[in-house]
């Protein structure tokens, strides 16, 4: 004979692991080994590392979180009368997830004091990239940054990882400064 427990079962809700994210800490990036005509402050959850493809490119960075597999890519370039290519590239890049994106916001930065100027993307939806920016002081100087993850896109489980990272991008845009130039 069957018998059973009279128990109601319930099927329980998929779940992801919790994580459990430090309080920010930031370092700066002068020193020996820095140089770039641009600095800033980074999470100490992260470390800087020369672009491998471009080494011959000078200041062409990636800010890895090795805990996360997540990566900022960091590309600088002069600028030599290409302002509006600069611009209209990074623009581009942006857009190529706007199929995919269920909203882009669009941050205007603009710190004159600092002479830093530019824009943030803030994507949210199943994009490939989470958040992307370019940054300039109009004359001599363009940084552009892009954040991807190395992990299969799964929005609802890297929410918080997203959020966090996010936050350190934002410290990165309002800490940013460039070497003062002659021009």
């Amino acid at each position: 004979m069957l018998s059973s427990c009279d128990e109601d079962f319930a099927p329980k809700p998929k779940a992801y692991a919790r994580i459990d994210l430090p309080e920010p800490i930031y370092q700066q990036t002068e020193g020996e080994n820095w140089n770039c005509p641009y600095s800033f402050e980074f999470s100490t959850q992260s470390f800087i590392t020369l672009e491998p493809r471009y080494q011959d490119s000078t200041c062409w960075y990636n800010l890895y979180y090795p805990k996360y597999r997540a990566t900022v890519h960091l590309t600088y370039s002069d600028i030599n009368d290409n302002l509006t290519k600069h611009i209209e590239e990074s623009r581009k890049l942006a857009m190529n997830h706007i199929g995919k994106a269920s909203q882009i916001q669009e941050i205007l930065i603009e710190n004159d004091r600092d002479r830093v100027y530019g824009l943030v993307y803030d994507f949210a939806g199943e994009t490939a990239s989470d958040m992307q920016f370019f940054l300039t002081d109009s004359n001599a100087h363009f940084l552009r940054g892009a954040l991807y993850f190395n992990v299969s896109p799964n929005k609802d489980s890297l929410a918080p990882v997203i959020s966090y990272i996010k936050k350190d991008i934002q410290h990165l845009v309002g800490s940013l400064s460039w070497q003062q130039s002659d021009s």
